[in-house]
């Protein structure tokens, strides 16, 4: 399969024309309405050093469907004691440069670059981009960020300075996800960690099928809180006190 070279234009080649290895395009640009296109057809962006900005679409796809979440039953008891209070869209710069900064196994760098942080934090900004942070006596001890569109959520990155910490964010995201009747979360790739949660790969043809029906649903922009009906020993619809 070609990989394709995009200009200055905001489109994209059809995403089951990515080769092999899920590359569909090289090029382009990080502004809000690429991004939003991309996301809106099965695309992201994945940079790589020394390389040209990469656009992906793999085929199989690593999806969570909101109905299927499993918790294990020691991160539920940790969740009921309320040792980390959840908020919503109360620290996206602090939570994607953290997520940036963390030391991955086998990675020597980061995928999140300058340009990428700049770009996901307009898109916050816009009201599509958005973070759940978890706390620990008023610090910031993990998190996550990642794009919604109509019924999908597109999970970008996590990082955790404490044990569970990202886990307790991520369920209490799915928690309400589920409230508002979020369809799914788009995980993109495979990872043990995801699909503990109950995460599996998906053909391309299905993700797409099912990401054009979630797109059917309007988008929730804006900042993001939790529902009150969520028991407070779980999450907080508050930002934690100075």
């Amino acid at each position: 399969m070609p990989v394709f070279q995009l200009d200055e234009r905001v489109v994209f080649p059809p995403p089951e024309l990515a080769d092999e290895s899920g590359i569909l395009a090289v090029g382009g640009d990080l502004r809000p309405e690429r991004l939003l296109l991309a996301y809106a057809n099965g695309i992201f962006p994945w940079p790589h050093e020394g390389l040209p900005l990469l656009w992906h679409s793999p085929d199989p796809r690593m999806v969570l469907e909101i109905g299927a979440l499993h918790v294990p039953r020691s991160l539920r008891k940790r969740m009921r004691r309320g040792t980390y209070t959840v908020t919503l869209d109360t620290a996206f710069d602090e939570v994607i440069r953290r997520c940036a900064d963390t030391p991955r196994p086998g990675q020597s760098g980061t995928w999140i670059t300058p340009n990428m942080v700049e770009a996901y934090t307009e898109l916050h900004h816009l009201g599509f981009a958005h973070s759940a942070e978890a706390w620990l006596d008023g610090q910031l001890a993990g998190g996550l960020y990642g794009v919604s569109l109509g019924g999908a959520f597109f999970g970008e990155s996590m990082f955790a300075a404490a044990p569970d910490a990202s886990k307790v964010a991520f369920v209490t995201l799915v928690d309400q996800l589920a409230r508002w009747e979020f369809d799914l979360v788009d995980c993109q790739v495979h990872t043990d960690h995801l699909a503990r949660f109950g995460a599996t790969l998906w053909p391309r043809a299905r993700y797409l099928e099912r990401l054009r029906e979630c797109l059917r649903k309007p988008t929730r922009r804006g900042a993001w809180q939790i529902d009150p009906a969520l028991r407070p020993s779980r999450a907080d619809s508050a930002p934690p006190a100075d």
